[in-house]
């Protein structure tokens, strides 16, 4: 990406589901998510910002 514009500040709490920025210009990106993580997408797949769910987080402790 290009460039990646991000609206939250840090400390700042987010509500799932909100989006908190957008990339610009883009037509690939790379995303790491969090160790034990159940991904919903498959490799190669294409997704839609805001619309595919990408993965499902662990409960909490």
């Amino acid at each position: 990406a290009r460039r990646i514009l991000c609206e939250v500040h840090e400390g700042q709490s987010l509500t799932a589901g909100q989006r908190f920025g957008i990339i610009r210009f883009g037509s690939r990106t790379d995303l790491y998510l969090p160790e034990g993580c159940t991904p919903l997408v498959a490799v190669g797949q294409r997704m839609i910002g805001g619309e595919t769910v990408i993965a499902e987080l662990p409960a909490a402790p």
